[in-house]
């Protein structure tokens, strides 16, 4: 049912995997999946526990980052799972203390965050941060979490990834969808705007520039299987979207009115942002032909160039 799920977002059939991952869920309340083991099957044997474990961070990971993207409650909020109970002592080091299970760690303990700060004030319409105060300790909370990931999964620059897809495929493409998750949260959080919160622009161009790299590059370096990662592609649509003009002028001449610190060069900024829109409009039209979405989007993108 996770596979389903995720097949049918992939697919662009985003209404259809919400409903999917609303059955998905009650199930695995059901199954008791998002129990702690040790409390109620304390009979099992060790491997049990664990493939309960990695089951229910499957589904747990899944409804926070489809949360995420379509702005709606998470579900799987009922839990007493222990992340560092899953344990990765039959798993064979990738590079630098990087396994398989501490993938899963990694994207389960970002995924934890993710939904109360993020999925749930979003999907009520509220403030992620109530005041600018907030917004740095969130920050610091998220930096923290991606400083203690193991160093393949915060090593990020051109260069590395593609040295570290030279050694291993699997442990690139990890480190990319590590990557963009992160970033694609800091760039909401940054760009959060209300009352008595402004939106961040160097950082928010910054974040969204740092996320929708992630996907140029895995798209160069996973040319063959990009085009089937709907998610990830659409986290990337929708950083280019914070690119697009009209939003970005806005919020540079709120900027300019409350002084923007020196050393902000807003022409490189804008200069940087029209390059991505056009790398994504690029990356659209190549599978537009067939593709009624990325058809859409290229039109989109292109009505802000």
């Amino acid at each position: 049912m996770v596979l389903i799920t995720y097949f049918l977002m992939n697919d662009n059939h985003a209404s259809d995997a919400w409903a999917f991952a609303g059955i998905l869920q009650r199930q695995a309340y059901a199954l008791g999946l998002n129990r702690d083991p040790s409390i109620i099957a304390p009979h099992a044997r060790p491997e049990e526990m664990q493939q309960r474990r990695k089951v229910w961070q499957a589904v747990f990971i899944q409804d926070a980052f489809l949360s995420v993207i379509i702005k709606l409650p998470p579900t799987a909020t009922h839990t007493d799972v222990r992340i560092s109970d899953l344990t990765d002592e039959e798993d064979a080091p990738l590079e630098h203390g990087a396994t398989d299970t501490s993938f899963i760690r990694s994207m389960w303990e970002l995924a934890s965050v993710v939904q109360g700060t993020i999925c749930t004030p979003r999907s009520l319409d509220r403030p992620i941060c109530q005041v600018s105060a907030d917004r740095t300790r969130l920050v610091a909370y998220f930096h923290k979490i991606y400083m203690s990931l193991p160093l393949p999964f915060r090593t990020f620059n051109e260069n590395a990834i593609c040295e570290l897809a030279g050694r291993s495929r699997r442990l690139a493409r990890q480190t990319l969808f590590l990557t963009s998750n992160y970033y694609h949260c800091l760039m909401l959080i940054y760009a959060d705007e209300h009352k008595s919160v402004a939106c961040d622009v160097k950082m928010t161009m910054e974040t969204a520039h740092k996320a929708i790299s992630s996907y140029f590059l895995f798209h160069t370096i996973f040319d063959g299987e990009a085009g089937v990662w709907f998610h990830f592609q659409h986290r990337a649509f929708l950083e280019a979207l914070t690119f697009a003009p009209p939003f970005f002028f806005q919020l540079v001449i709120a900027e300019l009115v409350k002084n923007q610190p020196p050393g902000t060069n807003m022409d490189a900024m804008y200069l940087g942002a029209k390059t991505d829109i056009l790398k994504m409009v690029g990356i659209l039209q190549l599978c537009s032909g067939h593709d009624i979405v990325a058809r859409t989007r290229v039109g989109v993108l292109s009505d802000y160039l």
